[in-house]
């Protein structure tokens, strides 16, 4: 990939949580006619099943989610500040209603068959393994079930197969 370089796990250290939480992150998925990116704060990063994973959460409402039922792989990226309108817009916006890589302005690539957004200051490569719809019976803080209208997440469990990192 032209401009970036591939970094190993042992290598990768970043502080998560600011970039999870305030930096937020991109999920690009692609149905293999559209590509779209949906801004997310709810994930995590760990190691799972012996293999370097992230769970991302969508709901069933949203654009990429039909995107991503249609699809076996995604990246995740993270951006630099400069990008805050963008981000926001991908996260504001449906890709049902906006072409939203051309409205952002974004360039996008394609590696081992997953779209990417070349303005990425980090991407993951991601590989689906797992998914599981949230079940409002499981919650045991009732107040997090408030923050739901009956559209429950899906948690996607997939495993990072490649970290690329902006040269």
């Amino acid at each position: 990939m032209e401009g970036f370089k591939q970094i190993g796990f042992d290598e990768f250290n970043f502080k998560i949580f600011k970039k999870i939480d305030k930096d937020w992150g991109l999920i690009v998925s692609s149905d293999g006619n559209r590509i779209n990116p949906m801004t997310a704060s709810w994930m995590g990063f760990g190691i799972l099943w012996n293999k370097p994973v992230t769970f991302i959460f969508i709901r069933p409402t949203r654009f990429t989610y039909q995107l991503m039922e249609n699809s076996s792989n995604f990246s995740l990226s993270f951006f630099t500040e400069n990008f805050r309108k963008q981000l926001n817009f991908c996260g504001t916006k449906s890709g049902r209603d906006y072409d939203k890589i051309k409205e952002v302005n974004f360039t996008t690539g394609n590696h081992n068959y997953t779209s990417y957004v070349i303005e990425s200051e980090i991407i993951f490569f991601c590989q689906k393994l797992y998914y599981s719809d949230i079940n409002p019976e499981n919650f045991i803080d009732g107040g997090i079930n408030k923050l739901y209208d009956n559209d429950f997440h899906r948690m996607y469990i997939a495993e990072i197969s490649e970290i690329q990192m902006k040269i």
